[in-house]
């Protein structure tokens, strides 16, 4: 196994991890601004309205794409431990 194909596997682990979570950090961070506007525009600073839409928020989110990330995930790692093989030899 050379040097290239340590980057190789680290460049498509990094970019599967930016695919996975890009859903959840997304809507966790459009929440957030949502609702810091709404507490500045009402002077209504309550830390539980901050808290209480994220987690709702990223529950629906893994909800509605939960399948697909473990089916990304699954696929991915399938073809990694099919590569050791020849990576190796």
């Amino acid at each position: 196994m050379d040097a290239q194909q340590v980057f190789t596997f680290s460049q498509h682990g990094l970019w599967m991890l930016l695919m996975i979570s890009a859903p959840i950090l997304l809507t966790v961070l459009a929440l957030g601004l949502v609702v810091s506007v709404f507490q500045a525009a009402t002077q209504i600073n309550e830390a539980t309205l901050s808290f209480v839409p994220k987690i709702l928020g990223a529950v629906a989110v893994l909800a509605i794409t939960g399948p697909w990330m473990i089916t990304t995930l699954v696929e991915y790692l399938q073809r990694t431990l099919q590569s050791i093989p020849s990576a190796v030899g």
